[in-house]
């Protein structure tokens, strides 16, 4: 366990070299906003030194720490940095969700030959839950599925899970039926998943934390038109966050971000009235 100054190049640099002599480092960035600091060595060295090297060093490194919009922790503490890590190539991105797919995840990407970038929510660490067993594992690049139905699949992730899951209660009260799909991989899509559920459902709503610009739904949502479009009954609607910094005002930061009565109304919105029983 190494105490190092906050010098995020530095210490990432430091892990990924460790990486490359056999051994399997977490770097841990206290926050993940910051780690903006050691994109360098994120992009460059840990994406793409297996195919620069032609296969003569591995890099098995998890890389996490807490992101996302916190609780009035200002714009500079709320970043969503999966939006820019999406597009190295070379790394896998995992967001982990409920108490028992953290620790499974977590030594499944430590198990990993490669470098793994690890999305904790920091208002998921008070989330209690039981955990499998010391051995228990999960694949990194499959989704979860989190409640069949029948009328639309809402894919999101992270603590979009929980604000999709409360909108859900509300929904099904009034007689829709939505499939909630826990996406855990966010590079690479588990699509498999994806288009077994939209072959049930023919809609299709993603909530995300990210921006709407350049975030995950976007890519989402490029990917689902160009290979299942003729499975959907409806566009590809996105939830996302606003594209403005996230303010520090209680009821300015929740206006950026999605919260579940919007989630209810695009439901409503996409699938009209209830069938009834």
């Amino acid at each position: 366990l190494l105490d190092t100054p906050i010098a995020e190049n530095s210490f990432a640099g430091m892990g990924i070299g460790a990486a490359m002599t056999g051994l399997r480092p977490i770097i841990e960035g206290m926050n993940m906003g910051f780690l903006l600091l050691a994109f360098n060595q994120i992009s460059n060295n840990c994406g793409m030194l297996h195919y620069t090297s032609g296969g003569q060093y591995k890099v098995p490194v998890v890389i996490r720490g807490p992101g996302g919009v916190g609780r009035q922790l200002g714009a500079e503490h709320s970043q969503r940095l999966e939006s820019y890590f999406q597009s190295i190539p070379g790394v896998q991105l995992v967001a982990c969700s409920t108490a028992r797919n953290s620790k499974a995840l977590l030594k499944a990407a430590i198990r990993s030959d490669n470098p793994v970038i690890f999305f904790e929510h920091v208002l998921l660490y008070n989330v209690k839950g039981e955990v499998g067993g010391k051995d228990e594992v999960q694949e990194l690049n499959r989704a979860e599925l989190v409640r069949e139905g029948s009328d639309i699949t809402i894919l999101c992730y992270s603590r979009m899970r929980y604000v999709s899951m409360q909108a859900v209660g509300e929904l099904v009260t009034s007689g829709y039926d939505p499939e909630v799909i826990d996406l855990i991989s966010l590079k690479p899509f588990d699509l498999e998943t994806i288009y077994n559920s939209l072959k049930k459902t023919r809609k299709v709503l993603i909530v995300e934390e990210c921006m709407k610009t350049g975030g995950i739904g976007a890519s989402l949502s490029s990917t689902i038109s160009e290979n299942f479009i003729d499975e959907l009954d409806h566009e590809v609607v996105r939830l996302s966050s606003q594209d403005v910094p996230t303010a520090y005002a209680h009821e300015l930061e929740a206006a950026t971000i999605v919260q579940p009565e919007q989630v209810v109304e695009a439901v409503q919105r996409m699938c009209g009235a209830p069938v009834p029983v």
